[in-house]
């Protein structure tokens, strides 16, 4: 089987290099190496190595700048994913698409089920909501959309790796409390991606069991629930236990007003990922004990 990743210089990308299948032909591409917002070198590119999968982990992220970028963002997450979602129709390639828990507008108070409504508060939430739809409608049961949120891993710049420096030079921090999602580790959302990519290969495929021509949604991050001062407080327990902090110092928990953002965040964000689950054949692992891992692994590399 041969996959072409976007994205490779990102968490995802970097996670979906390092657990990539044996079996898997594999080609990845950086933002500069390949810019999926160009057309003519998406097709020249995607042509030449004509892949049976293409997974796209490349995407317009910064959720602030977003807010004043609008054209950026979109000509990434919508216009760069019906770029995508065009060429793999042409090749008759299958597409994997990575989305976003900011579609949602937070106000549930039960996990959001992929078919909820929804109803983005930010640009960055409406601009990949608008490449979900992009992609729905030009590769329909060809792709598959995985939603996720609170990403980090070892690779790049994340809330972990953050907090882990804020610790280290300040005496106390105030945390978001009332902001309530599930982290999730980069390197379990890769193993599951790549079960979906080697069913995708398969004949059947997903969407076909699911005896649809619309585009199948999956939700995906680890098990559990927290709010960043929880992410936060655990992040420094488990960092002063593999003698990666020194000493503690005071969390405190914070509403969200008092730390106002560009961008709208959703109160609430929590996935219901019983069908990713179900159809990957891959378990969710709780957020503490990914989190416990990914933290191994930084100690590793310092």
């Amino acid at each position: 089987m041969k996959v072409l990743v976007t994205g490779k210089n990102g968490q995802l990308g970097n996670e979906l290099a390092k657990l990539c299948p044996t079996n898997v032909e594999l080609e990845l591409f950086s933002s500069k190496e390949l810019d999926i917002t160009n057309m003519a070198a998406l097709n020249e590119v995607l042509i030449t190595h004509s892949p049976d999968v293409v997974i796209n982990a490349a995407a317009y992220t910064a959720v602030d700048k977003a807010e004043t970028e609008t054209e950026q963002a979109y000509a990434v997450n919508e216009q760069g994913a019906a770029n995508l979602a065009t060429v793999c129709k042409t090749i008759g390639a299958k597409l994997i698409h990575v989305s976003t828990d900011f579609v949602f507008d937070g106000t549930k108070t039960t996990p959001y089920e992929a078919n909820d409504i929804t109803n983005p508060l930010s640009v960055y939430g409406a601009s990949k909501l608008a490449g979900e739809q992009a992609i729905n409608n030009v590769l329909g049961s060809q792709a598959i959309i995985v939603r996720t949120a609170w990403v980090y891993s070892v690779f790049g710049n994340n809330f972990v790796k953050s907090m882990l420096n804020l610790m280290q030079q300040k005496e106390h921090l105030g945390i978001v409390a009332d902001q309530i999602g599930t982290p999730t580790w980069a390197a379990g959302l890769a193993k599951m991606i790549w079960a979906l990519a080697t069913q995708q290969n398969q004949k059947s495929g997903i969407n076909s069991t699911l005896n649809s021509n619309k585009t199948t949604i999956l939700n995906w991050t680890d098990a559990g629930v927290a709010s960043w001062f929880d992410f936060a407080v655990a992040i420094q327990e488990l960092a002063i236990e593999k003698g990666l902090l020194s000493k503690a110092i005071t969390i405190r928990p914070i509403p969200a007003t008092s730390y106002p953002t560009p961008a709208k965040r959703p109160a609430f964000s929590v996935l219901n990922k019983a069908q990713a689950e179900q159809l990957s054949g891959v378990q969710t692992i709780h957020w503490r004990s990914q989190l416990s891992d990914m933290l191994d692994e930084l100690a590793l590399k310092i």
